[in-house]
């Protein structure tokens, strides 16, 4: 019984892998790259983000569940991969039960964004472009089931229109194919488009929260913009393999922390319109059960199924 508590008096004692489930450039994996180093720093141990993009994040999220529960392993996760995919797809794991909480990594917001040589300036013409010619208009998003998909599908309903979504493998091929034109309109991530919309590029409609954002104060919401309610949070967590010892998940908790605390670290987030919001894995907890709380009627009465 005394071997595995020496052993893990020694965690950890080789490089970690902080597993992303889309492809480099997009939000998450800015995120994962901002704190991995300084996270490395604490832990005395380099900590890699390795890219498993596809499948609405799920490969990585598999990956992770398929790893060793020995701490080694961990998966920077969306809400979309946590909460929503369990509800909408069909999953050979369960996240709830196969994966825990470490901490919140970052919270962030999303921004309805349209190429700049699109006529629309508000939500309303965006809108009533939508309804005049049903089918036409597109949509990308980094991925099914993320936020940004839910959000164009929770648009869609709300706004009562009829839109083609266009799936991407991660943030910026999204604002690639936004910048070409190839697209009509995102719910992009801040990290993937904010820096098109401060040099007018793309043009900043609304966000898909209740608050609007202190990075962009005068950009309005969608939910004053004319569809009243709507509501597309969204953060960043890091979770290991169930199984994984107590000891680790608390030193890795731990370790966000301080990475999260860091100056240098908290610039480059919010360079990329993200803020850090570490928790202890009970908050996560919290947090977590929270948006399944949410999300679960909404799902359930959309009837939004994914093959």
């Amino acid at each position: 019984m005394a071997i595995p508590a020496i052993a893990q008096e020694g965690f950890p004692n080789r490089p970690l892998r902080l597993l992303v489930g889309y492809t480099p450039g997009g939000a998450v994996d800015i995120a994962a790259r901002s704190f991995a180093p300084k996270m490395g720093d604490v832990l005395g141990q380099p900590v890699v983000v390795e890219n498993r993009p596809g499948a609405g994040s799920n490969i990585a999220s598999e990956a992770a569940v398929r790893s060793p529960a020995d701490g080694h392993t961990i998966l920077l996760a969306t809400i979309g991969a946590l909460v929503i995919s369990p509800m909408v797809m069909r999953l050979s794991f369960d996240p709830q039960r196969d994966l825990v909480p470490v901490s919140v990594a970052v919270d962030l917001f999303n921004i309805l964004v349209v190429p700049a040589d699109r006529p629309w300036r508000n939500v309303a013409e965006l809108i009533a472009a939508a309804k005049a010619e049903p089918g036409r208009l597109s949509y990308g998003h980094s991925g099914i089931a993320g936020g940004p998909h839910l959000a164009g599908l929770l648009f869609d309903r709300m706004a009562g229109i009829e839109t083609i979504p266009v799936s991407y493998r991660g943030g910026a091929l999204v604002a690639t194919d936004l910048l070409s034109g190839r697209i009509d309109y995102s719910f992009a991530t801040a990290a993937s488009v904010l820096p098109h919309v401060q040099s007018g590029r793309l043009r900043a409609l609304a966000v898909p929260t209740l608050q609007r954002s202190r990075l962009l104060p005068d950009v309005p919401t969608v939910a004053e913009s004319g569809v009243p309610d709507f509501d597309v949070p969204g953060w960043y967590a890091v979770v290991a393999p169930r199984g994984t010892p107590e000891a680790a998940i608390e030193r890795l908790a731990g370790a966000m922390r301080i990475a999260l605390d860091d100056a240098a670290v908290t610039a480059s987030l919010n360079r990329n319109g993200l803020e850090p919001m570490p928790t202890t894995p009970a908050g996560l907890a919290t947090a977590w059960a929270a948006e399944r709380a949410k999300w679960e009627p909404i799902i359930r009465d959309s009837g939004i199924r994914i093959e």
